[in-house]
């Protein structure tokens, strides 16, 4: 099993839509790295972090799983979709999506001032800067320390 990140904007989607919805397809990446994780990292049964970015309170919300591996992103298709990619096709498509279920809402969000506090997640892509990605891959001890951190 392995862990993941994934962020998103929680005006569009959030851990509490993947609540009620139970199950949704994470779609819309678009970028090459994001997307080669998906394709080639990413099973069924690997944990998720859902991350709240552009809003009041940044950070990790919940837990959720991958339901579905990779499969191809109907949206690159749709001229009406803000995923829309002209240069995709049906028979060479660029982008992939999985499935993720609702796991585990937390009680209060680990905020990014508090990741970024914890010494043992110095070396995770989402506290040091430039760092753009909307997924990306978490270590099986800061996976842990988050935990620790949550049960609090």
């Amino acid at each position: 099993m392995a862990y993941w990140l994934f962020k998103t904007e929680p005006d569009e989607f959030s851990i509490d839509t993947l609540r009620v919805q139970g199950t949704s397809c994470w779609e819309g990446v678009r970028n090459y790295q994001a997307r080669n994780m998906i394709r080639d990292e990413m099973k069924v049964g690997d944990h998720v972090l859902i991350y709240h970015s552009s809003c009041k309170t940044i950070g990790v919300a919940g837990v959720a799983i991958i339901s579905k591996a990779a499969y191809v992103d109907h949206f690159q298709f749709d001229p009406e979709s803000d995923y829309y990619d002209p240069k995709s096709t049906r028979d060479n498509p660029r982008w992939l999506m999985v499935d993720i279920e609702f796991v585990e809402k937390f009680n209060r969000v680990l905020t990014l001032s508090t990741l970024k506090a914890m010494a043992e997640l110095n070396d995770m892509p989402l506290v040091k800067r430039g760092n753009r990605l909307s997924v990306m891959p978490v270590l099986p001890a800061q996976w842990q320390a988050i935990q620790h951190r949550v049960s609090r």
